[in-house]
């Protein structure tokens, strides 16, 4: 394998942020063996961590770096005399993990965390002497990283492993930090192993260890694992990419003149601003060669723009597309709304006079270090003490785990078997958009891109969402399959029975894990009940009465039978519309019936239409109620006692529960209508009645 794919910095435009100005790289290799000597002094902060403390104190001026001091010399001599596979020291390892997340801006006691996160599992140090030495918040951590432990990359161990990982990042999001700089230091390293295990570990970092980064907001780490990946799995595609970098870093680029013109353009404009040219990453390079087949100059590279506050992304926005052209469809706002890995940025793309065209990304200074590190960068986000040794696995209330985090912790306590957690954790994790619905009572769900009803129902109701029957979407009945966007209000409908089930196609629609894996428990617990719901439909019962006398609308065409259109059953005084139709009959419909367009657009002749003075009309009503016994008599017997007579009535039968009927009514009076709907409504299991 090439010396790039094993070692990113052969590469330094991969990755150019993860480097300070005027710092030399850290040599892990030579302080790896002066680590097995010993420090000289033990009285000042160790040679080998001197990268580490001067990448903690650019972010943290005020941090106490006595604590790493002691970290350090207890790691160090607690893995003195073990090597690495590639022969170096094994020292090298926690302290290139632990300076990678010093360079994403991690707070101390993360990476104190991380110089002792192989102590317990490798050494003789016991998570006591780390809780005696260093406090309960550093030892959770560390029994945190210990709980997942080295990966057997076999097919069955592997889930299990990713489980427990869950579990461990939901007691600390600081617990997946470390792993994924372990795994990044990893996968830097790993050109020792055989091609078959770099290919295992290439492919499970591929599918579970980057999206979870991406969903951290990790993208420093995200995007340095990507290409490491790429390198291994796709070497050929790599080689290509390289040379077309290789080939372009000998071009003129386009980018740094487009950069000093938006200099000019906010200087002029008073806008204080940082613009920078960032080189893509490997991966990068390589999806928009296959998306714009050749590629222009100013696609190895976007300008970042970075400014104070959030006012100030929007000044230069307008800037920008005041000064060049900007090309409509490629803006995006994610400070107004944030991706769910808490990533904010406007987005767009702007043309110069000379024809090239120009990715730009603004944002603030917080924003991104937010981008860049994710949760990293949140620092401690715990304002109350650990949980106290002897209740160490009891889960903490963590502000910053996104609604993703819970989702997963969740439903793995469900999942009935390793193949089943691990499929549908991939595809879980697939899933690159979340939204947020509101729920009837006032409360919200989140939910991925693409949701149904079905999945806000086991997401509210859990294991009661079985009876669910149906669904209001922004007071609307609707139906369970029904995609949910964000924004969305819902009402979800439980039947009262008990023995109710899910049908065996909500599979079909259901997109998150805990809705999936409770449908299918429950299917294959009763067989029965599942293939009941896959018969084939019933056809409706009809119960037909004696049909009343002509409407009471008049149109004026004589001698011209008149009918009301039973797709929207007009009534006094409803504003109503009259067209022929085939036999000289005149149609009579609501004038906002969608009809009323169709009877239009194909040239039907237009007849004015009046109620008479008589108060008395026709109309047809649709009752959604839960399926009972004697349902039908009970609604029968309420419209009777209105007064009002039955024409026809039409039952469907049940579905998931539901019962649908539909009456043609002729009322003595209009006015009655609300009255009757009203009664209608108070008839025990019907929950919905309107007009046709």
């Amino acid at each position: 394998m090439s010396a790039e794919a094993t070692n990113p910095e052969a590469h330094p435009e991969a990755r150019p942020e993860l480097r300070r100005r005027g710092r030399s790289r850290l040599d892990l290799r030579r302080l790896g063996r002066a680590a097995l000597l010993g420090p000289a002094s033990r009285d000042r902060l160790p040679d080998a961590i001197g990268h580490v403390a001067e990448a903690h104190r650019a972010h943290h001026p005020d941090a106490d770096l006595s604590i790493l001091r002691r970290a350090y010399l207890l790691a160090e001599t607690s893995h003195r005399g073990q090597m690495r596979k590639s022969g170096e020291p094994y020292i090298t390892h926690p302290l290139a993990v632990t300076l990678i997340l010093a360079e994403l801006g991690a707070e101390t006691t993360t990476l104190t965390a991380s110089l002792l996160h192989d102590t317990v599992e490798d050494t003789d140090v016991t998570l006591d002497q780390v809780r005696e030495e260093f406090g309960n918040e550093v030892c959770f951590i560390v029994d945190g990283v210990t709980k997942v432990e080295k990966i057997d990359y076999g097919a069955a161990a592997e889930p299990e492993t990713f489980r427990k990982m869950l579990v461990a990042t939901g007691n600390d999001v600081r617990v997946m930090s470390i792993k994924l700089a372990d795994r990044l230091h990893n996968m830097r390293t790993l050109g020792v192993m055989r091609p078959d295990k770099q290919a295992r570990i290439a492919k499970v970092t591929r599918d579970v260890l980057i999206p979870l980064a991406e969903r951290l907001g990790v993208q420093a780490l995200k995007t340095e694992l990507e290409d490491l990946v790429f390198a291994i799995l796709h070497p050929e595609e790599y080689e290509e990419t390289r040379a077309l970098i290789a080939a372009h870093a000998g071009e003129r680029d386009p980018l740094p003149g487009i950069a000093d013109s938006v200099r000019g353009v906010l200087r002029d404009a008073g806008i204080a601003a940082e613009v920078v040219v960032r080189p893509r990453h490997f991966v990068s390079v390589h999806r928009i060669s296959r998306k714009r087949g050749e590629l222009r100059g100013s696609d190895f590279g976007r300008v970042l723009i970075l400014v104070g506050e959030n006012a100030d992304c929007y000044a230069v926005l307008g800037e920008l597309h005041t000064c060049f052209t900007p090309v409509v469809s490629e803006f995006k706002d994610f400070i107004a709304s944030p991706k769910f890995n808490l990533y904010q940025s406007l987005h767009t793309a702007v043309a110069t006079a000379e024809g090239h065209v120009a990715e730009v990304i603004v944002r603030t200074r917080q924003m991104h270090r937010v981008a860049e590190a994710g949760v990293v960068a949140l620092g401690n986000p715990y304002t109350t003490p650990p949980v106290d040794a002897a209740e160490g696995d009891e889960e903490r209330v963590d502000p910053t785990r996104p609604g993703w985090l819970s989702r997963l912790l969740d439903w793995q306590q469900s999942a009935p078997d390793p193949d089943t957690f691990w499929t549908v954790l991939r595809a879980e994790l697939a899933q690159d958009r979340e939204i947020t619905v509101f729920r009837a009572d006032g409360g919200t769900l989140g939910l991925p891109g693409g949701a149904s009803c079905i999945d806000a129902a086991y997401a509210q109701h859990g294991e009661a969402a079985h009876g669910c029957i149906g669904a209001r979407v922004n007071g609307r009945l609707t139906s369970l399959s029904s995609r949910l966007s964000d924004g969305d209000t819902v009402q979800l409908l439980l039947a009262h029975d008990a023995s109710s089930g899910p049908a065996a196609d909500w599979l079909d629609h259901a997109k998150t894990p805990a809705a999936r894996i409770a449908i299918s428990g429950w299917l294959q617990t009763h067989p029965d009940s599942a293939a009941a719901t896959t018969t084939a439909a019933r056809a409706p019962l009809s119960v037909v009465g004696a049909r009343g006398g002509g409407a009471n609308a008049v149109a004026d065409l004589p001698d011209a039978p008149v009918r009301l259109a039973g797709c929207c059953t007009p009534v006094p005084p409803d504003a109503v519309a009259g067209f022929v139709v085939r036999g000289g009959a005149v149609t009579v419909h609501r004038v906002h019936c969608p009809a009323v367009a169709q009877m239009r657009a194909v040239g039907r002749t237009s007849v004015a239409v009046h109620w008479r003075a008589t108060a008395d009309c026709r109309v047809t009503l649709l009752a959604e109620s839960f399926g009972r016994p004697h349902l039908l008599a009970d609604l029968t017997e309420a419209i009777a006692r209105e007064g009002v007579e039955v024409v026809s009535a039409t039952v469907e039968p049940p579905v998931e529960q539901r019962v649908r009927h539909s009456y043609t009514l002729q009322l003595p009076d209009a006015t009655g209508l609300p009255a009757l709907m009203r009664a209608m409504r108070d008839v025990p299991g019907v929950y919905d009645v309107s007009r046709a």
